[in-house]
This record gives C-alpha cells, sequence and structure tokens, in this order.
C-alpha cells in the first residue's frame, strides 16, 4: 500500500489499483480529489470537507464514490453532480472499495468550542487508521496510525497518550496545515516525543511525499 501525504488531514492510500484519498478540505489541492475511486470525509468541517473539490472529483470521474456521516451526506446528497454516488457511513459499517476492506469506527469529533458534530474514522484494508478529529481507538489492531498533532482540541500530551493506546507499529502526522515552519519544527519534537514513549516510528511526510507501507 502506498501513502501519500497532501494538505493538512488529507492522504491517498493506493493499493492493487484502488485509490482513496481521506478529508480533502478547503486547505488540500482540489486536484487530489480527482484521481480517487473513493473519498472518504471524517466530519463536516472545513479543513476536512469541501463540496466543492467533491463536485469537481464527480464530474471528473463518473464512477467517483463518497462516504461520510450522515451531516455532511445529507449536504452531499443534495448536489446533482453527487446523485447516488454519496452513501453514509456510520460506526461498525464495512465498506467495500475495490480490493479494500474499510472498517468505520466513532461517533464524535473531540470536544471544541464548537457545537458537537459527528466524526467517524476509518480503517482502510485492515492497516492504516485515521480517525478524523478524535481520538478514537479501534477495535482491532493498527498498523499505521495517521495522527493529528495540531488542533484547538488536542494538547502533545494527549497525541502521546493516543499513540501509546492505539498501540500501532508506526505513524505519520497529521492535522498540521495550520502551522507554520516553526510550528512545523514543533510537530516534528512532539513526533519524535511519540516516538520514544511508544518504542514506534511516528515522522512527518512533507505534503506531495509518499512511501510504501
Amino acid at each position: 500500500m502506498r501513502l501519500t501525504k497532501f494538505g493538512h488531514a488529507c492522504v491517498a492510500l493506493e493499493e492493487a489499483g484502488t485509490t482513496v484519498v481521506l478529508d480533502p478540505g478547503t486547505l488540500t489541492d482540489p486536484a487530489v480529489a480527482r484521481g480517487a475511486d473513493a473519498v472518504l470525509i471524517t466530519h463536516e468541517h472545513f479543513d476536512h470537507f469541501a463540496p466543492d473539490t467533491l463536485k469537481a472529483a464527480a464530474t471528473a470521474n463518473p464512477d467517483l464514490r463518497v462516504w461520510a456521516p450522515a451531516s455532511v451526506f445529507a449536504q452531499l446528497a443534495e448536489l446533482e453532480e453527487l446523485a447516488g454516488r454519496v452513501q453514509p457511513a456510520e460506526r461498525g459499517d464495512v465498506l467495500r472499495i475495490g480490493s479494500l476492506d474499510v472498517h468505520v469506527y466513532g461517533e464524535w469529533h473531540a470536544p471544541t468550542h464548537l457545537d458537537p458534530v459527528a466524526n467517524v474514522g476509518y480503517l482502510i484494508g485492515g492497516r492504516v487508521f485515521h480517525p478524523g478529529d478524535a481520538f478514537t481507538v479501534p477495535e482491532e489492531p493498527v498498523d499505521t496510525l495517521l495522527l493529528p498533532v495540531n488542533a484547538p482540541w488536542l494538547k502533545s500530551v494527549e497525541v502521546l497518550a493516543y499513540a501509546e493506546q492505539v498501540g500501532a507499529r508506526q505513524g505519520f502526522s497529521i492535522h498540521d496545515g495550520l502551522v507554520n515552519e516553526i510550528g512545523l519544527m514543533v510537530v516534528d519534537n512532539v513526533l519524535g516525543a511519540v516516538t520514544k514513549r511508544t518504542g514506534n516510528t511516528y515522522r512527518r511526510l512533507p505534503v506531495g511525499d509518499s512511501t510504501e507501507l
């Protein structure tokens, strides 16, 4: 499986000819979603969900499919470009995308100053877990954790504790699109602390870089 990091919380996963893009929000180049077979959205906040990006992707690829929690599904189901191609995702669902099974976990966004919103995480191919904006721990083993590292709803000590609780073999940072170059140095320091704490390797992929899992 090939993992490519894009803006903020967006990644693409490619395996056996299937490409899945997660959370292409407004901080991500819209072109990222146009080559996808499926797009998975964790929740409705702008940095994870951009309707215009999905409309353009659906126009470019008539076979594109989208899964999202009910609040996002309700918005997208009204768009002509996505008619019949959007499905709701909720905890306990198992999605079939090409050769990949995707298990859905979680229900709610981590607490913030904003009103509560639904948030789901996706375990793709039994290997890579994207939690969205939550500290959801899947009920099955995780090989690679996509670890949120910067947000109004988290603290660095919570990041360390979450990585330790999930117990993944390795991890890569996400949710880092709001920080400047100095902030990225802090992110790298936090990832170093996570690596030391867990004994497993956590690192940051620059935007556009890929790695084989």
